[in-house]
């Protein structure tokens, strides 16, 4: 069995249904420094996408700071 970890894009779709935010404010926060940065999918193209794990690090990120609040 392979075990080792798979680096995964979402684009902005995926983002904004694993995190619940719409993806006009995804891009705000991103802007903001308080999202991770989209990355470039080809160069000098528009589309871009995010790392599962930057994604997902930000949710875990977003929890622990509401049980730390709710203590």
């Amino acid at each position: 069995m392979n075990t080792a970890k798979q680096t995964r894009i979402l684009r902005a779709k995926c983002v904004s249904n694993k995190t619940g935010l719409s993806k006009s404010y995804i891009y705000a926060l991103a802007k903001e420094g308080k999202f991770p940065q989209s990355i470039k999918l080809v160069e000098g193209g528009t589309a871009v996408g995010w790392l599962e794990s930057d994604v997902d690090q930000w949710i875990d990120d977003c929890i622990n700071a509401n049980k730390e609040q709710a203590c």
